[in-house]
């Protein structure tokens, strides 16, 4: 099948792609089996590595659990600068961040510590609010000119190369009506009010995207009907206490090959191409 790179059309056996993953666990497919890097949580099973195999490139995978946009910028712990891996000959790279910024996952402690005062209420939207500043749609705006540092450093690093942005999948019903359980331990109102932070971080990591020279892959909507609070074989995204080798509130197998089901579909659209 041929691809279009940098400008050209190339077939696999005329050019080999070269492909490098930057991110967060998102990317990295913590807990995932097979763990391949245990410093980062990075699974070879993961997005990056389902599509370099869909596409037949050559990847190089540093995308990083905990990662934040400071990763792309400075060591992470003992690893290098994730830009340090694209340079001159890179022809793709895909970049999943901007979660770790904003505290998502103490966030999602937070909330899971307060249902218990107000399992039907919105205890979470309450504290996160209560100063009159919602609290995460606030690190969303803050961590806009993060992200845009951190794509304007990959351009530099790879200037032929074409950077897509993969975001994040739907983490909670899209309708709003949560599953308050012992798996899910947020409050029935709080559901909403934590889909309505995570469509914000997309929305913001797409504007971005397009302002700075990027594609931007929605993987929310194809991921739509397969949250946390679905049954097992059905959910896409494992809910707080995770019944699976998966990082709680992270994509599981499943969630891994639809995102990369999604980039795929995107490349071979040419949605990729700045």
């Amino acid at each position: 099948m041929a691809l279009s790179v940098a400008g050209a059309t190339a077939s696999a056996s005329a050019h080999t792609v070269n492909y490098v993953a930057l991110g967060d666990s998102y990317a990295s497919g913590r807990g995932i089996p097979t763990q391949v890097d245990a410093t980062c949580a990075r699974s070879d099973q993961n997005c990056p590595s389902l599509l370099a195999a869909a596409r037949n490139w050559q990847l190089t995978d540093v995308s990083c659990s905990g990662a934040t946009t400071a990763a792309l910028a400075g060591p992470q712990g003992s690893k290098a600068p994730q830009p340090d891996a694209p340079g001159a000959d890179t022809d793709v790279v895909t970049l999943t961040i901007g979660g770790n910024d904003i505290g998502f996952s103490g966030n999602l402690a937070t909330c899971a510590g307060l249902t218990s005062k107000n399992p039907t209420g919105n205890p979470c939207q309450t504290f996160f609010t209560s100063d009159g500043t919602d609290r995460p749609a606030q690190r969303v705006d803050d961590t806009a000119p993060k992200i845009a540092a951190a794509l304007d450093a990959v351009h530099e690093r790879a200037p032929r190369a074409r950077v897509v942005v993969v975001g994040y999948p739907d983490l909670f019903p899209d309708d709003g009506v949560g599953c308050t359980s012992s798996a899910v331990p947020l409050a029935a109102g709080d559901f909403a009010y934590l889909r309505d932070t995570e469509k914000k971080l997309n929305a913001m990591i797409a504007g971005q995207a397009s302002a700075h020279g990027a594609a931007y892959v929605d993987t929310y909507t194809p991921t739509v009907g397969h949250d946390m609070c679905k049954p097992a074989g059905e959910r896409w995204i494992e809910p707080l206490v995770a019944a699976t080798p998966t990082a709680p509130a992270h994509p599981n197998a499943q969630g891994q090959q639809a995102m990369a089901a999604t980039v795929e579909r995107a490349v071979h659209c040419g949605a990729y191409r700045r």
